[in-house]
């Protein structure tokens, strides 16, 4: 049977993750109180803050960007996580 979260993201309960799937302590919060299907939207707009805001994940600025992004995305902490401004799907007028 599959683990049950209350999904920070979702505000419902959903199946939680295998394993935490970031190190340290974001990693253990993050396996405490998402779901699988939060996780997923969060690596979506991973993806959309990476190629917006030009970051390479082998820079430790870029890294330390990205875990605030993920905070505020996540768990609603700090002024990261929203789209960046301006930001349109592919296809759309902006």
């Amino acid at each position: 049977m599959p683990r049950t979260v209350y999904c920070a993201v979702l505000k419902r309960k959903a199946e939680g993750l295998e394993f935490p799937p970031h190190p340290g302590a974001i990693g253990e919060r993050i396996y405490a109180s998402v779901s699988k299907e939060g996780w997923q939207m969060w690596l979506q707009r991973l993806t959309i803050i990476i190629n917006e805001n030009r970051l390479s994940t082998a820079d430790p600025a870029g890294i330390e960007l990205i875990e605030q992004h993920m905070l505020g995305f996540l768990f609603g902490e700090g002024d990261l996580g929203k789209l960046p401004p301006g930001f349109s799907p592919a296809g759309q007028k902006k």
